[in-house]
């Protein structure tokens, strides 16, 4: 391959946008790489990803479509080359659509090559040789129908499959909570897809929480308290259905809330990040973590004491949880409640965990996720064929 026609991918360019990092000039060069040779699908492919980035994903999936009209198999070589050699299953999508392997293979002996499927999608003539095959499509309405067809193509696979196709649809929203109700010292709200018109008649008891299906980092999420609230939320958020819940109050002693993402990798519970804030609704980059040095002491705490502290009281329940789902690897977004249980909100192969955060605000997090990508890898080097 020409090295003009490298990939880029989506952990170098999130790196740059998650470091305040203009991405014009590079968006610019991108386009002027497509103007000069229309075939080169992987500037169409990291251009689609900067758009994304930039909040612009009609365009940016109108454009992935293009690149996958033109090729369907992308490479992103490993840093130390004689390693594992990595296949993934893709489905075309946003950022959210697929687990962002890329993140855990960097600056590692890992090759990746990121194979996407899906209806009207031309497969390669031959797949590039791999150790392990690996399904990184994620739970979707859009993806379901996808994932069964996955069921019988990976079933007799000539190397061994990590993460398959209907262990990934156990994570869904409703279906998640009925395979953890089994489980000793986890709790998880059963989630309802409701209709637009019907949620205002829901006989639901106030607090519960909405979002509109299939929405993630918080869009749309909000609490009802009362039939006030309710008609509010409607009146500004036009979606055609939502899922609801039962509201869970999961503040600590001090009143504050504590949020934690954990990833299960080949069974075994790892920390990734800790979100302290004196509101329920807890995203990271939200919860004041740059600005407290507290905050940051708890998570620093939370992370290298995980073993014998917040892993330690919930392994029964982390064991369960792998029991039930028979994933390889999926991330838990959870809390603690003041009984001790594990509370889980979500389960999800596709969110991101990464060590982009400035290590001079967070010394402790690098060397966390290094034992977590460590993890990743040898969980494939235990399956490899």
């Amino acid at each position: 391959m020409n090295e003009t026609k490298n990939l880029l991918g989506l952990a170098r360019l999130m790196k740059m946008a998650f470091d305040g990092k203009d991405l014009s000039p590079l968006g610019e060069e991108l386009i002027r790489r497509i103007e000069a040779d229309p075939l080169d699908a992987e500037a169409m492919m990291d251009l689609s990803t900067l758009l994304q980035l930039k909040f612009q994903p009609e365009v940016a999936l109108s454009i992935q479509a293009q690149a996958l009209a033109q090729k369907t198999l992308y490479h992103l070589p490993a840093k130390y080359p004689g390693g594992i050699r990595l296949l993934s299953l893709n489905a075309p999508g946003d950022l959210m659509t697929n687990a962002p392997l890329e993140f855990l293979v960097e600056d590692s002996d890992i090759s990746l090559h990121m194979l996407y499927v899906g209806e009207g999608l031309t497969l390669p003539a031959e797949l590039p040789e791999h150790d392990v095959l690996f399904v990184a499509v994620g739970e979707s309405d859009g993806t379901r129908q996808l994932l069964e067809d996955l069921q019988v193509a990976v079933s007799n696979w000539h190397c061994p499959v990590l993460n398959l196709p209907q262990n990934i649809l156990k994570t869904s929203r409703e279906a998640a909570p009925g395979w953890l109700s089994g489980v000793e010292g986890v709790t998880m709200p059963q989630a309802l897809r409701v209709q637009r018109e019907a949620l205002a008649d829901l006989p639901l008891p106030y607090p519960f929480i909405a979002r509109p299906i299939g929405s993630h980092a918080g869009h749309g999420l909000a609490k009802m308290e009362n039939a006030n609230d309710l008609e509010a939320y409607l009146a500004s958020n036009r979606e055609p259905a939502f899922h609801v819940s039962p509201f869970v109050d999961y503040r600590s002693r001090d009143g504050f809330f504590r949020k934690y993402r954990v990833a299960l990798i080949d069974g075994l519970p790892h920390a990734c990040h800790m979100g302290i804030s004196a509101s329920w609704m807890i995203h990271y980059l939200n919860s004041g973590m740059e600005e407290s040095a507290e905050k940051r002491a708890e998570e620093a705490d939370f992370m290298m004491n995980f073993a014998s502290g917040f892993g330690a009281r919930h392994a029964a329940a982390f064991s369960g949880i792998h029991r039930s789902l028979g994933l390889d690897y999926f991330i838990l977004d959870c809390a603690e409640t003041l009984d001790g249980k594990l509370l889980v909100f979500e389960i999800d192969t596709g969110a991101v965990i990464h060590a982009m955060d400035p290590e001079d605000l967070f010394p402790y997090k690098a060397p966390q996720m290094r034992k977590v990508f460590a993890a990743f890898r040898n969980m494939l080097a235990d399956h490899e064929a």
